[in-house]
């Protein structure tokens, strides 16, 4: 995302560098939040508190270069402060169904945060294979749900530090859809598209032509459960 790059562009700088190394060797590899003493120095966190660093000052030096507003602080007491891996006081989990083609892993990308856990069946065979996405070897549909369920089961029980999880996937079967969401503690978010705009969005897919008829058979059968 573009706001996580320009972020990324200023704590890679130089001039970030030299001012992280300078506070910290000023006030020593202790946390100022918990007075927990860092063994590492490289381990520090120099964390802009009280004003967050965001793409909107990042180029302001009174916000972003200010010692007044910053503070050095160990891993945990970092993410605490920014409520990630693991700190987070309550994880979101949200279902995203729909029909194939309709837009489902777009709306994740566009509304997930890094250091949020993604389950989807396309990247899962996509891992195990090596093959593109649109491409989902019969033989390997075994191994691919049962990484998807270990992935499920933790998200039921918050296992991991993830922050808000994304379950993608067709969900035709309303009693299924809603017993899955039951057990997560999900919402539910429908990607809505018709036949129609589906078969639409296959014929101009130039991934997936290769594969057409049998994407053209998925996208049928979910039609044809769907309730």
């Amino acid at each position: 995302m573009a706001k996580y790059a320009i972020l990324q562009s200023f704590y890679t700088s130089s001039r970030w560098r030299k001012f992280r190394n300078v506070i910290i060797a000023e006030r020593g590899s202790v946390c100022e939040s918990c007075g927990k003493v860092i063994a590492n120095p490289l381990d520090c966190e120099l964390d802009h508190d009280p004003i967050e660093l965001t793409p909107e000052n990042v180029n302001d030096a009174d916000v972003s270069l200010n010692p007044d507003n910053v503070k050095v602080k160990c891993n945990d007491c970092h993410n605490k402060r920014h409520n990630r891996f693991g700190h987070k006081a309550n994880h979101e989990v949200y279902i995203v169904y729909g029909p194939p083609l309709s837009g489902k892993k777009s709306f994740v990308k566009s509304n997930m945060e890094r250091g949020d856990l993604i389950v989807d069946m396309d990247r899962l065979y996509s891992a195990v294979s090596m093959l593109p996405e649109y491409d989902k070897p019969g033989g390997l549909l075994r191994n691919v749900l049962g990484l998807r369920d270990l992935l499920i089961d933790n998200i039921k029980t918050r296992n991991g530090k993830w922050n808000n999880a994304w379950v993608i996937g067709g969900y035709p079967e309303k009693y299924k859809r809603e017993q899955l969401a039951d057990d997560l503690g999900a919402d539910l978010i429908y990607c809505e598209a018709s036949k129609d705009e589906c078969m639409a969005r296959l014929a101009v897919d130039m991934d997936r032509q290769c594969r057409k008829d049998e994407w053209k058979s998925f996208i049928e059968k979910w039609f044809d459960h769907y309730s």
